[in-house]
């Protein structure tokens, strides 16, 4: 796809009947494949899903440039799918989960105390109805009322071993939201564990991940898909 005159890569499946699209936003390594397995799952189920590429963020601060390239690329991806009466529902992991919530209309800040300006697209008001998050980023929307306007329906996970956004960061949509957000903690879970192929030589606190992996996305599929 082109962003401007910038190429950039998205991974999308096509499911044979699609009832709905899943838009993927993958976390701070930038490859959605790393998530393979669950985005063949939601295809399987007759999603279509789309998912850009975006380069690995060296650093843990996101500048601003960084965030809004990520929420363009993402609806530049949404937009290219030829299914614009179809729901639409929103995956996202970390700072993925945090750009899906600026998207269905959170207003976020940066770490340097820059407003992002991402646009509210009263398109997606409409079409971006459910939200699974993976130990999402919250971090942006700390001002008081930056949830507000987020009308989506909201399933979230957070692992008790996640030390990069630990609990605190999914209770905060259950506290802004309330009967819109459900967070299920998993005990023993990491950041990393709600990836398929996480980053190399990376330890993994739980005892069985690919079981959990399975489950998980089984429960996506049927969420998204309600």
């Amino acid at each position: 796809m082109l962003d401007g005159q910038e190429p950039f890569d998205v991974t999308r499946l096509d499911a044979a009947e699609p009832a709905r699209v899943v838009v993927f936003a993958v976390g701070a390594g930038g490859n959605p494949e790393r998530h393979l397995p669950l985005l063949e799952a939601l295809a399987d189920r007759g999603c279509t899903v789309v998912a850009p590429h975006f380069e690995r963020l060296v650093s843990p601060i996101p500048t601003e440039t960084q965030l809004l390239l990520r929420a363009r690329r993402l609806r530049l991806a949404l937009d290219s799918v030829a299914h614009p009466g179809l729901p639409v529902a929103g995956i996202g992991h970390s700072l993925g989960a945090a750009m899906l919530l600026a998207l269905a209309g959170a207003k976020g800040w940066t770490f340097a105390r820059q407003r992002l300006a991402i646009a509210r697209d009263d398109r997606l008001d409409d079409r971006l109805a459910r939200l699974a998050l993976f130990a999402p980023a919250t971090d942006f929307f700390l001002a008081p009322g930056a949830l507000d306007d987020v009308q989506a329906t909201i399933l979230a996970w957070a692992g008790t071993n996640d030390t990069i956004t630990p609990l605190r960061h999914a209770e905060l949509l259950k506290d802004a939201r309330g009967a819109h957000v459900e967070v299920r903690v998993v005990d023993g879970a990491g950041h990393f564990s709600f990836m398929n192929t996480p980053p190399p030589q990376m330890p993994e606190p739980l005892v069985d991940r690919d079981a959990f992996l399975a489950s998980l996305a089984s429960d996506v599929c049927s969420f998204v898909t309600a």
